[in-house]
């Protein structure tokens, strides 16, 4: 079968969040199961664009709107990465260091989207399936099957994977001339709510429609940003798919990220030398429990009150617990976490940014990885710590609530709790202090947690799955 990723983001190219760590690794494993499968993404200035080799495997032009763009379409020359990666270039538009947070995004998006339709109506051949990720190619479905120049495509099965619902991708409908010339009937395909809503598009329009999780899907018909009535109207194409980890990239026992390689059988002392350097780097008292936050500081994380509850902790439970903060988002987060390095010396320190080597140490010298969010499509965070031996501590919600099992239940390995909220994260802090003084209950979590096979290969087999079920 052959597979045409089409995304925003692809780790190691550009990554942001959880889409690029899913669009990284689905297509390679996808490959290794013997399928043919393929990326497109926009051509952003990366370091791994200028260090890698590219032949030009398409030129093309396009409108729009009234503007006429050239593309190149570029081709990563030694599959690298275990699958055919593609670049657009549209200059002027995607030659940007930056993913995202530019004023003429949805320009970028739907030139981006134009010219991969128009590269694929030249393929001498046809893909069986198109995957389309989140709102930034959420019109593909819809332009394939109602844009005049793309009714070769218009019999090729489509899919949309929402990664993360909260962000749609909104335009006014001034912006409906920037789609090439498409039959004006179907407007009610592109609209929601009086407006241009390419994610709402693309559930309209895909023949199928998955989430990466099974409870972010029920969650949906219920808090989506005001799309619930579509999750309710569509359920019966929709599917979840708890996405996996990529155990290649995210494996202690070779991780080139971290100083102290080790494995489930010995968990304890390699977790033990690499909390070592890890407080040592940051000034942490290594013989208490080390609580890690690695993530986006915004409100939908929770990262709102990170300060309100490591204060509320470190002033009740002195030298009792510490906390290691890595991150970058709100302004105001930012500052109220940096602020807070110089209050607490020896128990909490936060590094605005993002790194990914550190995050990986963190990973591994960590005790507890703290997610409080209030929405968690999959959350690969908690995966990626329990492959280390990290306990995770979570609210319930979305993926964290289909990933994580609670101590208090059987075979329990976790830490759960229900609120985004500064009591919540207390008790489970005094919880996670309880529970590491067990050294022997500790080990057994560790253990446990680091046999979990949270790899690709099943969840590759539930999408080839859904692709058989659209011929």
């Amino acid at each position: 079968m052959e597979i045409l990723h089409v995304s925003a983001e692809c780790y190691p190219v550009a990554k942001a969040g959880g889409l690029g760590d899913v669009v990284g690794a689905l297509p390679k494993y996808q490959c290794k199961a013997g399928h043919s499968s393929k990326v497109v993404m926009p051509m952003y200035r990366t370091k791994f664009l200028m260090e890698n080799e590219w032949v030009v495997d398409h030129k093309g032009s396009a409108y729009l709107g009234d503007w006429l763009f050239d593309f190149t379409i570029i081709k990563e020359k030694h599959n690298k990465l275990g699958f055919d990666l593609y670049l657009v270039d549209i200059h002027g538009l995607l030659d940007r260091e930056k993913i995202y947070g530019y004023n003429d995004d949805t320009q970028r998006f739907i030139a981006f989207q134009i010219a991969v339709l128009q590269w694929l109506t030249n393929w001498y051949h046809q893909p069986d399936v198109v995957h389309c990720h989140d709102y930034h190619a959420g019109l593909i479905p819809f332009m394939m099957k109602n844009c005049f120049a793309f009714q070769k495509l218009k019999n090729i099965p489509s899919v949309i994977t929402i990664h993360n619902a909260q962000y749609q991708g909104w335009m006014g409908w001034d912006k409906s001339v920037m789609i090439p010339e498409w039959d004006s009937w179907k407007w009610g395909e592109l609209d929601w709510a009086n407006t241009i809503n390419p994610l709402a598009s693309g559930i309209k329009c895909a023949w199928k429609v998955t989430t990466v999780s099974h409870s972010y899907l029920e969650e949906l018909r219920h808090n989506s940003n005001g799309l619930e009535a579509l999750f309710e109207y569509e359920r019966g194409k929709c599917v979840g798919i708890l996405n996996g980890i990529d155990n290649d990239v995210w494996n202690p026992s070779t991780d080139s990220f971290i100083p102290h390689h080790f494995k489930a059988s010995s968990v304890t002392t390699g977790k033990k030398k690499n909390k070592k350097l890890l407080c040592e780097q940051f000034g942490l008292n290594e013989n208490v429990p080390l609580i890690v936050f690695i993530g986006r500081l915004v409100g939908e994380k929770a990262a709102d009150i990170l300060p309100d509850s490591i204060m509320s902790v470190l002033y009740s439970m002195k030298e009792q617990v510490s906390f290691l903060i890595v991150g970058t988002g709100e302004p105001h987060i930012e500052w109220q976490l940096s602020h807070l390095n110089n209050q607490f010396p020896g128990y909490y320190h936060a590094v605005v940014g993002y790194h990914e080597g550190l995050s990986h140490q963190m990973y591994a010298g960590g005790d507890f990885l703290l997610m409080p969010s209030r929405v968690e499509p999959c959350g690969l965070n908690q995966m990626y710590s329990m492959r280390y031996g990290t306990v995770p501590m979570v609210r319930s919600t979305g993926g964290l609530q289909d990933t994580v099992v609670d101590m208090g239940e059987w075979q329990g390995f976790g830490i759960r709790f229900n609120h985004a909220s500064v009591s919540d994260i207390h008790y489970s802090v005094s919880r996670a202090v309880s529970v590491y003084a067990d050294k022997e209950q500790m080990k057994w979590m560790r253990q446990y947690m680091m046999n979990i096979d949270h790899s690709w290969d099943k969840t590759v087999e539930e999408y080839i799955n859904v692709y058989n079920s659209l011929k």
